[in-house]
C-alpha cells in the first residue's frame, strides 16, 4: 500500500508541475505592453526551438499521463507481486520513463511540423491556424481516423491495460522502459492526430489544450470510450467541412 501511495503520488507531483508549467506560459509568453501574450514565430535559433521543444513534451505529459495512470499503476502493482517472489524488476519510475521518452519523440516531430507550418505562413504569431482550408483538413482528417482500424486496434490496447501486461511483460529495468515506451507508442497511435488539433484551436489555447485532456481521458478510461470516439469522429468531419465552407454550427454558436 506504501509503495502505491508514493506511486500515486510522484504521478500526481508530475502532473501538477506540468499544468502549472502550462498555466505559466511555458516559457513561450513576451510582454507586450504589461500583457503576457504568446511568442512570434521567429527566429528559429537553437534557443527558440529548445523552448518549442520542452513545451511540447511537458504539454503531452500533462495530457497524457493522467489517462496512462491506471497502466502505471497496474505495472507497479504487478511488479512489486513478482518482486516479492524473488524476480527482477523494475520500479514504475523506469515504466513511466519509457512511456513520456515515446511522447518526447512524438514532441520532436510537432516541433519540426510546427517550424514547417510556421514558414508556410500557416500559424499565426499566436499560434494557431490561419488557413481555413489547413484547419478544415485537419478536423477532418482527425475525424475520419477516429473510425480507422489503427485507431481501434491502438484504442483497445490502451483500454485493456492487464491484457498489455500480461502479454507485454518483460523482466528487468530494461525490459520496463521497453514496456513504457510500447505501451506510449500505442498512445500515440491512438491519439496523435487529435494532439495536431491544437494547430487548428492554438498550441497554447489552455481551454482546448484542457477540453482535449479531459477527452482523451473520457476515450481511454468511459466503459463507452470507444464509441464516445466514434461519434466524435462524426463531430470533427461534420465540423471540418463546416469550416471549409464558414457555415456555422449549431453546437459552436
Amino acid at each position: 500500500m506504501r509503495e502505491r501511495l508514493i506511486v500515486i503520488s510522484g504521478l500526481l507531483a508530475v502532473i501538477g508541475l506540468s499544468w502549472t508549467y502550462l498555466l505559466a506560459g511555458a516559457g513561450t509568453m513576451q510582454d507586450m505592453g504589461g500583457m503576457l501574450m504568446p511568442m512570434s514565430s521567429g527566429p528559429w535559433d537553437w534557443r527558440h526551438t529548445l523552448v518549442m521543444f520542452v513545451m511540447w513534451a511537458v504539454m503531452m505529459a500533462a495530457m497524457m499521463l493522467p489517462s496512462a495512470s491506471p497502466m502505471i499503476l497496474l505495472y507497479g502493482t504487478i511488479a512489486r507481486g513478482r518482486s516479492a517472489r524473488g524476480e527482477a524488476v523494475a520500479s514504475s519510475a523506469v515504466f513511466t520513463m519509457g512511456y513520456v521518452l515515446v511522447w518526447a519523440a512524438f514532441s520532436l516531430f510537432a516541433v519540426a511540423l510546427q517550424f514547417g507550418l510556421e514558414r508556410a505562413a500557416l500559424l499565426s504569431p499566436m499560434m494557431e491556424a490561419t488557413s481555413q482550408v489547413f484547419a478544415a483538413g485537419t478536423l477532418v482528417a482527425a475525424g475520419v481516423y477516429q473510425w480507422t482500424p489503427l485507431k481501434q486496434a491502438c484504442l483497445r490496447h490502451c483500454r485493456s491495460p492487464l491484457d498489455f501486461v500480461m502479454t507485454q511483460w518483460r523482466e528487468g529495468r530494461q525490459g520496463a522502459l521497453l514496456m513504457g515506451a510500447r505501451h506510449g507508442a500505442y498512445c500515440v497511435g491512438c491519439c496523435w492526430l487529435l494532439m495536431l488539433l491544437l494547430f487548428v484551436g492554438g498550441i497554447m489555447n489552455l481551454a482546448w489544450i484542457s477540453g482535449l485532456a479531459v477527452y482523451i481521458l473520457v476515450e481511454k478510461l468511459a466503459p463507452a470510450g470507444i464509441w464516445v470516439g466514434r461519434m466524435t469522429g462524426l463531430l470533427l468531419i461534420a465540423w471540418g467541412g463546416a469550416t471549409l465552407f464558414a457555415v456555422r454550427l449549431p453546437f459552436l454558436a
